[in-house]
């Protein structure tokens, strides 16, 4: 930890020196919660989101809050390593093209409905009504990467072993299932003359209420969605490495974990709703994933189970710069040469791209010295080449 803010109810704990101050006012409201126990911890990759800032954890006593998960319930990541230690360019450059074949990107979905074991199984679709109005859509929508950060990459570690490692979320039903909870929780709250300020964008429910069990059933389904999405396309993606190394490849267990959700936990002895946005668990001995940007390098983790944190830490770069302003205000020629210097396949090919280029992100050099204290670094990864949404 870096620093600690005592200002509010409850302390805020930063891995960060100097977060936004749109993310840190995000913090101050977090903290200020009457039922927020502990403390409020922000990870290095801090910036603002909706609500709650991309980066933060805070823990709940008997409350649930649909917006500290997010809208990409479930967002995660995966990693394969591979027995592969020799890759060409060209050979790169036909497996990108053959993964842009056997996976949807964007806002692109499968033509035909996936097969249903695909999809989460297990499930009790009565008892999840947005789930069950979403299922047949979400069965065109398994097995696609979508947009925004989300990517493809083709890495290699330092003992030269290719990886694939792939950054996706629970898609449109994540989304129709995170706005459907916090409009009730908007409603409800209203309804209750609640204390905290609409502005904030922290409306809840009681967690053992019947709207708070209904939204921790079909959130959980998401994260489960989430998962399910990421392994088929890992599935289709060593299809395609398989056809083009016959017989000479071989893959480890995937790797998987998430980064937008809310879990039942024990810290300092009191059971809690802890709320991970746009962070990763990194309890004792959690293998985990920071990925960096396309430009920079990625890196497979163990988790230290650090107290302060609530057990977890970054889930990334984090973002430097929004969107706009970096299509805005990043130098074209200047980001494509940057990565062609470095001999990446990548994907920026316009201006409208540069809201996911290198620039646009923190330096994650910095970011993973500033979390010494929550992973040790098991690998790191350096990118080959990169399909983005």
């Amino acid at each position: 930890m870096i620093r600690e803010i005592s200002t509010e109810r409850i302390p805020i704990k930063l891995w960060l020196p100097d977060p936004e101050e749109g993310a840190l006012t995000q913090a101050r409201n977090l903290a200020n919660l009457p039922f927020a126990f502990g403390h409020v911890a922000l990870m290095p990759d801090c910036h603002q989101g909706f609500g709650m800032p991309i980066g933060g954890v805070v823990a709940l006593q008997n409350v649930i809050i649909p917006n500290a998960v997010g809208v990409d319930i479930g967002c995660g990541m995966c990693a394969v390593k591979t027995t592969l230690t020799q890759i060409s360019t060209p050979q790169l450059k036909e497996i990108m093209h053959d993964i842009r074949q056997a996976v949807p990107l964007g806002f692109k979905h499968h033509n035909q409905p996936q097969d249903h074991g695909h999809m989460p199984q297990e499930r009790n679709l009565e008892q999840m009504p947005i789930v069950a109005r979403e299922y047949e859509k979400a069965r065109h929508q398994v097995g696609t990467l979508g947009g925004g950060n989300h990517f493809i990459e083709i890495q290699k570690d330092m003992a030269n072993h290719v990886w694939i490692m792939i950054h996706s979320g629970s898609r449109n039903i994540g989304k129709q299932v995170a706005d459907h909870y916090n409009r009730l929780a908007i409603k409800l709250n209203q309804q209750w003359k609640s204390s905290i300020p609409k502005s904030a964008q922290l409306a809840w429910l009681p967690f053992d209420s019947d709207e708070g069990q209904s939204y921790w059933r079909e959130m959980q389904y998401c994260v489960d969605f989430a998962f399910a999405n990421r392994k088929l396309m890992m599935d289709r993606v060593i299809e395609v490495m398989h056809h083009h190394f016959k017989g000479t490849l071989n893959m480890f267990p995937m790797i998987n974990i998430a980064h937008n959700y809310a879990s039942r936990e024990t810290h300092f002895d009191n059971k809690l709703i802890v709320h991970r946005k746009g962070a990763t668990l990194a309890s004792e001995g959690t293998t985990g994933i920071i990925p960096g940007s396309q430009g920079t390098h990625s890196y497979i983790v163990k988790g230290k189970g650090n107290p302060d944190s609530f057990n977890s830490c970054s889930h990334g770069a984090g973002r430097v710069m929004g969107r706009k302003q970096a299509q805005k205000t990043l130098d074209l020629k200047n980001e494509i040469k940057k990565l062609n210097e470095k001999g990446i396949i990548h994907a920026i090919r316009s201006k409208r791209d540069l809201d996911e280029a290198s620039s646009a992100y923190k330096n994650i050099d910095v970011v993973m010295r500033n979390q010494q204290d929550l992973v040790e670094v098991l690998a790191e990864l350096k990118p080959l080449a990169v399909v983005k949404g």
